[in-house]
């Protein structure tokens, strides 16, 4: 599997966080259509199927980025 450059995976992370603030404060179809967007691309990215793994997998691979206990993880 190919493997998203840690920096591709920070700019992702910063999008998709900056965009559940303005989902959060604003709505609207074209902030959703992005979040939806963003949240596929850190998907593919990790080679995961829910934003949520998406998310752990990609802070993981972040430079300093390995907790202590990597159990949610596998190798």
């Amino acid at each position: 599997m190919l493997m998203a450059h840690p920096a591709v995976l920070a700019n992702l992370i910063q999008q998709y966080e900056t965009l559940r603030i303005l989902q959060a404060e604003k709505g609207g179809s074209e902030v959703r259509r992005r979040l939806d967007d963003i949240a596929y691309t850190l998907c593919v990215a990790t080679g995961t199927r829910d934003i949520d793994t998406a998310l752990v997998v990609a802070r993981h691979r972040l430079p300093g980025g390995r907790p202590h206990d990597d159990s949610l993880v596998s190798a």
